[in-house]
């Protein structure tokens, strides 16, 4: 799995002029000079300015930045992702047009049903395959599924077709634009505790980014909720 920084726009400064912009105001960078590199920062009220609009939900200045990904993840990651749209656009490949061959994600550990949650998985780890046989089932599956599928297209049959054969654990890749708010919510809420692991490790790639790109209004998001 993969989160690649694409484009960004903006800066914290630009919360700051967002929301100053109510009373016809704004504000610029303060510079040092660092040995000969000339550095920026912001002003402290631009930061507590910054830190209260987030205490008190005023989420529109967050949304003036914004930032593109491209992110590669298998389906089922993808599409409990794509569950979320405000602020939001996602274009992805699409096999209707593309007939290179899949790849698919294998897990490094299988964890537990947990059996206290709704949904969810415990710590504890499961051997699928204690009798060390030379089959693995879950391999064994994706590999079924990949010789279906390229079975399908020697014989003529369309990619869009095709393409029903595929398991979830088959990746993909989308474009994901969006503004600095909408992010901060996916992060917010996929890196929680009870967050799918899998779908935990794109939010912290995006995490990442979002973290040095914007380090006052991220730390001022991440932890508003």
């Amino acid at each position: 799995m993969n989160v690649e920084l694409i484009d960004n726009m903006g800066s914290d400064l630009s919360v700051v002029n967002a929301a100053r912009v109510s009373f016809d105001k704004g504000s610029e960078w303060n510079f040092w000079n660092d040995d000969g590199n000339i550095k920026k920062y912001m002003k402290p009220k631009d930061v507590d300015l910054i830190e209260y609009l987030a205490k008190h939900k005023h989420w529109s200045p967050f949304s003036h930045p914004q930032l593109q990904f491209r992110i590669k993840a298998p389906i089922f990651v993808a599409r409990q992702l794509g569950k979320h749209q405000v602020g939001l656009t996602w274009n992805e490949i699409s096999r209707r047009y593309v007939d290179t061959t899949p790849e698919f994600f294998f897990p490094e550990v299988w964890r537990k049903y947990s059996e206290d949650k709704k949904q969810g998985s415990s710590n504890e780890i499961i051997d699928i395959n204690p009798k060390n046989l030379m089959t693995d089932p879950y391999k064994s599956s994706v590999d079924r599924a990949l010789w279906t599928y390229d079975y399908l297209l020697e014989k003529g049959v369309c990619p869009e077709q095709a393409r029903m054969v595929l398991p979830q654990a088959a990746y993909t890749q989308w474009f994901w634009t969006g503004s600095l708010y909408a992010f901060s919510r996916i992060c917010n809420l996929r890196m929680a505790e009870d967050s799918q692991e899998e779908t935990r490790e794109i939010a912290k790639g995006i995490d990442k980014h979002c973290k040095k790109l914007y380090p006052n209004s991220w730390k001022a998001l991440r932890g508003s909720e």
